[in-house]
């Protein structure tokens, strides 16, 4: 990270006092004292609020059950009333938060509340601009602030099937009944955030139109198609094959008299948005358009970084990638060109492809299977502590994939009953050229989102429900860098191409996201810078573009992050010497679980202190 960089990489206000260490705090034993122990409660208790907000969360840790198992019939209220809920909670919590001295806590509690009060001080502020979607609080989802209650790629249509899916197991009636109550709060969540996009639209905040074209076709696409084959219908079906109460006949009811009709509302309403839609790409256009890009920055980075300055970041590093990339290709004989317009050429080339074929795409996820099967075995190399790495493979669904990104994850249950997945898009396989996708592989799963999230789980409830942008996606793209320094690409420089490639992916998206939001680049500029400097191909982009447009400044924490804890790492590498560890090191990174990166330097300093005893 550049000086400049590194100056304005902290948070801002009243979240920065809280995130202070008094010296000598940070020894290796202390005793807990009665501001610990209160600390604790009052965590506690976030943390049970949190759940209850967010209801998925529970389902999607495995923590719906018992005490907390009227949770697994509910879903978040996405109503007007609902998110002023949500928001005055996040105000009461956040005051109550920033009454607690932190002098007079021990360095583990110091640090849950630093974090705690971070997230909600930064899901204050969005709620106050008074539009969109601020999910700062929601686990699931916390990683897409959006000035947009529904896009491509966000929103209960996009995001509870799925979840009903894959987060909501049956073993039994009750879990049926459950799932049958959830598809009626489904119904529910559509038409709470159809009032929410009424109300946008009467302050000015519509999507850019080719956005609402791309949702308004995977909307009616999904809602033309029989009800019994809905996936959301379908996947209860399955499930409760040999569970007494006809739930399959229930859920096509449910589906057809409130879902349905759900689903109609909320077309109807984005197609009076399209009506008054323009093509302007940026959140520029927005009432209070450049301060809620500085905020959702802020939010994706937890830095002060402006604009200008993140530009600038990403030409310079895009710079510095292309001229490694390009001795590596003129090495294959591509001397030809732009790196841009070599990396496109490799990326066209059939030997690379994989069919765009049913057969072609069960070969991909057997392929990554491979990958992952391979990198496991690497992990004692680079981490002391392991975790089990609970992960599979599974497409995205057809009916989302169009609005989907190449990759993502989710997290497993924390008693690992269910495994944490990795979705791979395979909409087109020429998206997927075979010597990008190992670095995606160790991106989502290990030893990235999925791998790290598991460390999240031995700490206080209230850490594995809360994330930070820059923390997780900066771990996941230095978790691509750390692949490659265990050498799985020793003999495939192809492979390591498609890892640079994916590391300069992240570094134009610093550029293209701030070109889009602060520059007012149109969709059609951004589109031709990212693919003719990148390479990759015209669909990657135009979905990335697109993501960009409805979730800005997210695509900025990757790079950010990774920088951050490279930064770090040299950092401790300087101060130990010989008494340096990667594996140490890596261990306090991902011990730390998810935080804001001041803290994370805090807690890096701690470990250096250790070390050197």
């Amino acid at each position: 990270m550049t000086p400049l960089a590194r100056r304005h990489f902290l948070l801002s206000g009243s979240a920065l006092a809280t995130l202070q260490f008094i010296p000598g705090a940070l020894q290796a034993s202390e005793a807990t004292t009665a501001a610990d122990a209160a600390a604790e409660r009052m965590l506690g208790g976030v943390a049970e609020a949190l759940l209850a907000e967010h209801p998925e969360n529970a389902g999607a840790l495995g923590l719906d059950t018992g005490m907390r198992r009227a949770l697994k019939s509910r879903l978040t209220d996405r109503s007007p009333d609902g998110v002023q809920q949500l928001a005055a909670a996040a105000r009461q919590r956040l005051a109550q938060l920033r009454a607690i001295n932190p002098d007079q806590l021990g360095p583990e509690a110091r640090t849950h509340v630093a974090v705690t009060t971070a997230a909600h001080a930064l899901a204050v502020e969005g709620f106050g601009f008074g539009f969109g979607d601020t999910a700062m609080l929601n686990q699931l989802w916390s990683y897409r602030n959006a000035p947009y209650v529904v896009a491509q790629n966000m929103g209960a249509f996009v995001e509870i099937p799925d979840f009903l899916e894959n987060s909501h197991p049956i073993a039994g009636a009750a879990d049926a009944d459950a799932y049958l109550a959830r598809m009626e709060a489904y119904a529910l969540a559509l038409d709470g955030e159809t009032a929410r996009l009424s109300h946008d639209r009467g302050i000015g905040v519509v999507a850019p139109g080719f956005l609402l074209d791309k949702t308004l076709r995977q909307m009616k696409a999904a809602r033309a198609q029989p009800i019994s084959g809905w996936g959301l219908v379908s996947s209860v079906a399955r499930r409760t094959e040999n569970i007494a109460g006809g739930y399959a006949a229930q859920a096509a009811r449910i589906a057809a008299d409130k879902v349905a009709p759900a689903l109609d509302r909320q077309i109807a309403e984005l197609e009076r948005h399209r009506a008054v839609a323009t093509a302007d790409a940026g959140v520029w256009k927005l009432p209070q358009g450049d301060a809620y890009y500085d905020w959702a920055l802020r939010a994706a980075t937890t830095s002060n970084l402006s604009p200008d300055e993140v530009h600038q970041l990403g030409l310079e590093q895009v710079k510095s990638l292309a001229a490694r990339m390009d001795v590596l290709l003129r090495a294959e004989g591509l001397t030809r060109g732009t790196v841009g317009e070599r990396m496109t050429a490799l990326g066209k080339d059939p030997r690379h492809l994989f069919p765009n074929t049913d057969a072609g795409r069960a070969q991909i996820l057997d392929y990554i299977n491979g990958r992952i099967t391979d990198i496991r075995a690497r992990m004692p190399r680079a981490f002391a502590t392991l975790v089990p790495g609970n992960l599979v493979v599974k497409r995205v669904p057809p009916e989302i994939e169009a609005g989907a990104p190449g990759g993502s994850a989710t997290a497993g249950t924390m008693d690992g009953s269910v495994p944490g997945i990795f979705f791979i898009n395979l909409r087109d396989t020429a998206i997927s050229p075979r010597f990008g996708l190992p670095t995606l592989t160790y991106h989502e799963g290990i030893p990235g989102h999925v791998w790290q999230g598991e460390y999240s789980y031995k700490l206080p409830l209230i850490r594995s429900l809360l994330a930070f942008n820059a923390y997780s996606e900066g771990w996941a793209l230095y978790a691509e860098q750390l692949a490659d320094e265990l050498d799985v690409y020793e003999g495939d420089p192809l492979g390591r191409l498609g890892y640079l490639q994916s590391i300069s992916f992240r570094a134009c998206r610093l550029v293209v996201d701030t070109g889009l939001h602060a520059k007012r680049w149109t969709r059609e500029q951004a589109i031709d810078w990212f693919a003719t400097t990148n390479g990759s191909p015209i669909g990657e982009v135009s979905s990335e573009v697109d993501r960009y447009c409805a979730w800005p400044g997210q695509a900025c924490g990757y790079k950010a992050g990774q920088n951050e804890i490279n930064r770090l790492r040299e950092k401790a590498m300087a101060a130990l010497g010989t008494r340096y560890d990667l594996r140490l090191f890596n261990d306090a990174v991902v011990k730390a679980g998810g935080v804001p990166m001041t803290v994370l330097e805090q807690l890096i300093d701690a470990h250096i202190a250790t070390s050197r005893i």
